[in-house]
């Protein structure tokens, strides 16, 4: 199959693996990671997380990198354009469609929460932390969420931040934004992680990650880790298959998959160990939930010698994750734009980010002037656009992308993409026909709430 002669491409392997990593390594990994292996007991929630991601989690990767090489186009054509390779339904088109729009709605609220992190950074280096108590940290966060317009500068400053990157192009913009931030966040990360072995209670941080008690893996804690294997890699919004239509045909799937995924994991692990190490010395509470980031560390970091470093080289980590993530959701849109219309890269991503700034607008009034506005079942905009794209949407493109691969896209094609021995392709195609899909209505019911409460 020829390639479009005028279409971007990674320079190498390794700016593809560092911007895939960038946008699967988020949020999800410094914030929602440790918050959930607090609540779902720790090291067994860990060894099943790991589990997931070997089984469910690379071989969705593998997919949706294919997918997308073999197109070589946005999702949306890219999945009409193997559609009509295999002779199937044009209907297929809808499957990439609903990855753009899932990536456009995800950073409507995705930006104004990287906001919240911006903002962090400034009471860190302030020193607000020092020798703060939880009243004091909850006002502070309480006080943000109440005022609409400084939600609305920091919503405006992420948003921009990230469209002033994707508008720069695939090498000039996302590659080399990859190549500074994801070896930036990983010193970051190393530091703080090196200080917490220092002076935190590192033991008993190793103790809770990684000393299974399988006592404590219930249902709920299964479906749990299930669930975050697969958000966490940023599957089935279509970031993943329009980064992997700008890779070479040389470059190997499998393998490449196999290095993100660690890498995406490392973070996640290493993120625990050094947030645990600080929390368990002040005798915090390790199942904080959501607040463990913006109210329970920062009392760590209000009490620890260097805690005015500490908690800003974190929330400058934290930034750096979401920043990366955050230039993937609207890749897809803005490749969507530019292939089908004669306006301008530059110009697709700054109308792009236009509107998602525009809805992200109601994200930051429903936490204070429309806080008591109700959208679909007494839940309000925040909540009502992350239970679309995270409960709906996002599992409803994984899905589909592993049923289209498995039963749909001819073997040859499937098989000349990923170039996997027999044995191997054998395991991986019974894994994208059974598992995955599988897998994926398992967390789909459990989101919904038909099953695991």
């Amino acid at each position: 199959m020829s390639e479009p002669s005028m279409r971007s491409a990674w320079s190498n392997r390794w700016t593809f693996i560092m911007a895939t990593a960038g946008s699967a390594i988020g949020l999800g990994n410094i914030w929602k990671f440790p918050y959930m292996t607090g609540v779902n007991g720790g090291s067994a929630f860990v060894l099943v997380f790991l589990g997931c991601i070997l089984l469910v989690g690379i071989p969705l990767m593998m997919c949706e990198i294919m997918l997308g090489r073999r197109a070589q186009k946005n999702p949306a054509d890219g999945m009409l354009h193997l559609a009509r390779e295999a002779s199937a339904s044009p209907h297929w088109r809808w499957v990439g469609l609903i990855g753009v729009l899932t990536g456009v709605l995800i950073l409507t609220f995705y930006s104004v929460i990287g906001g919240w992190v911006i903002r962090y950074i400034l009471h860190a280096l302030a020193g607000d932390f020092d020798g703060a108590n939880s009243t004091i940290i909850g006002n502070m966060f309480s006080g943000m969420l109440a005022s609409a317009s400084s939600l609305l500068f920091w919503h405006t400053l992420f948003t921009a931040m990230t469209v002033w990157v994707v508008a720069r192009g695939v090498n000039h913009g996302l590659e080399k934004a990859s190549k500074i931030l994801m070896p930036s966040l990983f010193v970051i990360l190393l530091l703080l992680l090196i200080y917490s072995m220092v002076e935190g209670d590192f033991g008993r941080a190793l103790d809770f990650m990684f000393t299974p008690d399988f006592s404590k893996v219930t249902p709920q804690a299964a479906l749990s880790a299930l669930g975050h294997a697969f958000f966490s890699l940023s599957l089935g919004m279509g970031a993943v298959m329009v980064y992997g239509s700008y890779l070479q045909r040389h470059v190997s799937i499998a393998r490449t998959s196999f290095y993100i995924a660690i890498a995406d994991t490392l973070v996640a692990l290493l993120a625990g160990l050094t947030i645990y190490a600080l929390v368990f010395k002040h005798q915090l509470d390790p199942s904080a939930g959501p607040g463990l980031i913006f109210q329970t560390l920062p009392l760590a970091f209000g009490q620890m010698w260097g805690g005015q470093v500490v908690g800003t080289l974190f929330f400058i980590l934290v930034t750096f994750a979401a920043w990366t993530s955050s230039i993937s959701l609207i890749e897809p849109a803005t490749a969507w734009i530019t292939e089908n219309t004669s306006v301008s890269r530059s110009a697709a991503a700054y109308l792009i980010g236009f509107c998602t700034w525009l809805l992200g607008i109601s994200v930051v009034l429903s936490f204070n002037i429309w806080q008591d506005v109700q959208i679909i079942s007494g839940l309000g905009i925040f909540d009502t656009l992350d239970k679309l794209t995270t409960t709906i949407l996002l599992p409803l493109g994984g899905l589909m992308m592993a049923l289209f691969a498995g039963w749909v896209m001819r073997t040859q094609h499937v098989r000349e993409e990923l170039g996997l021995q027999p044995r191997t392709y054998a395991i991986w195609r019974f894994i994208i026909r059974y598992i995955s899909p599988l897998a994926i209505t398992v967390i789909f019911l459990s989101l919904i709430g038909l099953i695991g409460s």
